[in-house]
């Protein structure tokens, strides 16, 4: 791997290449922070697939992309004198050293728990005035709901363990169904994110990510779905003339190559 000179040296190399860009060309000129944005959060988006792919070229090419973002703010930032990349390295440093007493302080912990609690309490001692308020709004309702459960755990407001919240999670679909049968919409609506909320919760205890949990299970729909009209296709047929039992043939063979 690269030593520490090498790195910084391709940090460097970066910063002038983003300073000759910002100079230079006119797309790179244009941009705002507002216009970044959205290109930001696809970016964030296209890494996350391939953490999930587990390929690593790909990973460290996104990488690369979200790192160009994060220079492209800072040069942004250094052209109206409000900060540079420096102010926000060293921003970031000083949050990490206030936040790991048990690192860099005399505060003692037992495990990763602990970390969580201690981080949770630092943050509403530095004004925060609720746990909930570095939950972005604009997350996606999945991660949101996720990150919700996690932070207020973070301050003992939890379950003890996994079966009373399979039991929450059995509670919720019981009352979903009360309202199925009584066919109000709103009420069902409700009483479906509840199980959604509570399923989410139940994975937490179970160590599982349930927004990559779920995109395997799309990737691996689509995979299917693919070969299925690929399969038909060869033989001739339209999937929208097939019966669900012959497509479920092809479905099957498409479950025994996963």
């Amino acid at each position: 791997m690269n030593s520490r000179a090498e790195q910084l040296k391709a940090l460097d190399r970066l910063l002038t290449i983003m300073d000759e860009l910002r100079e230079q060309c006119p797309w790179d000129q244009k941009q705002t922070m507002q216009s970044l944005r959205h290109l930001t959060i696809e970016e964030t988006y296209e890494l996350g697939d391939a953490i999930l792919d587990n390929d690593l070229n790909e990973v460290k090419m996104e990488l690369g992309d979200v790192l160009l973002h994060i220079m492209f703010y800072s040069k942004i930032g250094s052209e109206t004198n409000d900060f540079d990349i420096a102010d926000v390295a060293n921003a970031i440093c000083d949050k990490l050293v206030h936040r790991h007493p048990h690192i860099y302080g005399d505060v003692k912990v037992i495990d990763a728990e602990d970390v969580k609690r201690n981080w949770e309490q630092i943050k509403l001692k530095e004004g925060k005035k609720s746990v909930l308020e570095g939950v972005p709004r604009s997350l996606p309702a999945l991660v949101k709901a996720s990150r919700i459960q996690d932070k207020v755990a973070g301050v003992g407001f939890d379950w003890e363990e996994p079966k009373q919240v399979f039991e929450k999670v059995q509670e919720e679909l019981g009352e979903l169904q009360v309202e199925v049968d009584a066919g109000n919409k709103e009420k069902i609506e409700a009483e479906f994110g509840d199980v959604l909320f509570s399923m989410i919760n139940y994975a937490r205890f179970l160590g599982i990510n349930p927004e990559n949990a779920l995109e395997r299970t799309n990737k691996k729909f689509i995979k299917r779905f693919q070969y299925l009209e690929a399969t038909a296709k060869e033989k001739g047929k339209e999937l929208r003339d097939m019966s669900l039992e012959e497509m479920d043939v092809y479905w099957n063979e498409a479950k025994s190559k996963d």
